[in-house]
């Protein structure tokens, strides 16, 4: 797992509101969680994009405020700007490192399928993210899952398939498919219209008469 660091400030009355803050090239932010009362930080926007882009919200993050030791947080929510979809508040967790937490962890397919390279199936994917228990320190950023197993139509890969990394375990026990392949099918072909036939009960069309030269 990727070590990440990231430097934050105790946020105070005399940094104005968040609008100010935003102004001013920071992200308000809140980190709570393990042995710790709610606390009102600010982080700086540069700092915490190059961080989230590494880290996301599958990676523990040593967060130091104040230059204090750094303490251990999962990113736990982002809260983005609805028009501009810029970061406007992070919620910061921190964990305990001797207990379990849950968490979603991204599904990332490696490879080609057989059956869409050599027999033009379709990929049929289920899920992007599985629920996973594991201690902090065993985190990863994604779960790889070899697709080119697929080598016939209506064949899967469930839960019970994937190859975990050492130390999760998978929240849902099921047999539910995670990715597979299945027949393309053609297009079909549009409905001809229907010939109209007269009944008995039915006087055929009337035509104009033809006009006299």
């Amino acid at each position: 797992m990727t070590k990440v660091q990231l430097n934050a400030q105790v946020r105070s009355l005399s940094d104005g509101p968040a609008k100010s803050l935003r102004v001013a090239g920071f992200i308000p932010a809140v980190i709570y969680g393990f042995g710790k009362t709610n606390q009102n930080i600010k982080i700086k926007k540069h700092d915490f994009e190059k961080v989230f882009a590494i880290a996301g919200e599958f990676n523990l993050v040593d967060l130091s405020i104040n230059q204090a030791p750094p303490a251990k947080v999962i990113i736990k929510d982002v809260q983005r700007h609805g028009l501009t979809d810029g970061v406007i508040h992070v919620d910061f967790y921190q964990v305990d490192m001797s207990k379990k937490i849950t968490a979603q962890i991204p599904l990332n397919f490696i490879g080609e399928a057989k059956a869409v390279k050599e027999l033009g199936g379709t990929l049929v994917r289920n899920m992007a993210a599985v629920e996973v228990e594991c201690l902090p320190g065993d985190l990863v950023s994604h779960i790889d899952v070899d697709i080119s197993v697929l080598a016939n139509f209506d064949q899967f890969i469930r839960l019970h398939d994937l190859a975990l990394p050492g130390g999760l375990a998978l929240v849902q026990q099921t047999n539910e498919a995670v990715v597979g392949v299945v027949e393309t099918k053609a297009e079909a072909e549009a409905p001809k219209p229907a010939e109209v036939v007269p009944t008995e009960n039915q006087e055929p069309e009337k035509t104009a008469p033809e006009k006299i030269k």
